[in-house]
């Protein structure tokens, strides 16, 4: 039964509201389905449970239980709630860029890429906590089962898309601003044994394309476009396309709409000027 201090947090959470009613239609359509949407979605009143659950039912090995998932999320949540609220974003960007998402509910039960970053956000916040290791198995269980490797250093903000979350690996010291998008096969990584700051910083807006590899301590500039298998080794300007292997900058990315929502991939081919 529903009490109205439930109804209260779902009427002002909209975004777990509208996942708990697409997890009733699920149900309504196939009552196959009925244990695990209960299970992942139904049997819990907010939004932040339900995400530590469902990461415990995915990361959890004979190591470390799903409960001791669990109680790891709910004192990360405890210590930073921005890591809620980042989810909630993450969730939006998904819906909002990629047009096999038609429901908030598909990221949060399917879509590895999500899953994996808020793996990342846990193994983030419990590193900043002192846990270190903790996290660290967390970095390790993310790689084995979603693909994706990212440092629980790594600084990575919110409204994140990670497309299809495939192979991507980010690094210790890499930084990746709101708003950005990352297509499979990305790595953010370093050039070598140098020590340090010594990782790509991805500023607001860019979309990475399948396949790229941005490399060492260099910086993307804000709504700029790196084009799929390129390699970036030097400095992108804002609001610029670059490509090839090593890539360079072949067209102006425009930031009307932040390449990183627009999803376009076409290169203007204008040789990086102003239109």
């Amino acid at each position: 039964m529903t009490t109205a201090k439930t109804e209260n947090v779902h009427r002002l959470d909209p975004v777990w509201n509208r996942i708990r009613q697409e997890a009733q239609e699920i149900i309504d359509n196939d009552r196959s389905l009925g244990g695990f949407i209960y299970a992942a979605v139904l049997n819990h009143e907010r939004f932040g449970q339900a995400i530590g659950h469902r990461l415990a039912m995915l990361l959890a090995n004979q190591d470390i239980n799903a409960e001791l998932i669990i109680q790891a999320y709910s004192a990360a949540l405890e210590n930073d709630p921005g890591i809620g609220r980042a989810a909630r974003a993450d969730i939006l960007a998904v819906y909002e860029r990629d047009p096999a998402c038609e429901r908030y509910i598909e990221p949060f039960l399917y879509f590895k890429g999500f899953q994996a970053l808020q793996a990342h956000r846990l193994a983030h916040a419990l590193w900043n906590m002192g846990r270190k290791d903790f996290a660290l198995f967390l970095q390790s269980r993310s790689s084995s089962v979603f693909s994706v490797d990212i440092h629980p250093a790594a600084r990575i903000g919110q409204g994140i898309m990670i497309d299809h979350g495939h192979a991507i690996v980010i690094g210790e010291t890499a930084v990746v601003e709101d708003n950005v998008s990352i297509l499979q096969d990305v790595t953010l990584g370093g050039t070598g044994k140098e020590e340090g700051d010594r990782h790509p910083k991805i500023r607001e807006g860019v979309l990475l394309g399948a396949g790229c590899k941005v490399l060492g301590n260099i910086e993307v500039g804000r709504c700029a476009k790196v084009a799929a298998g390129s390699v970036v080794l030097k400095d992108v300007p804002p609001r610029r396309t670059v490509a090839g292997v090593p890539a360079r900058v072949v067209g102006y990315a425009g930031c009307d709409e932040e390449p990183a929502r627009a999803m376009d991939h076409n290169i203007d081919g204008n040789g990086g000027q102003d239109s």
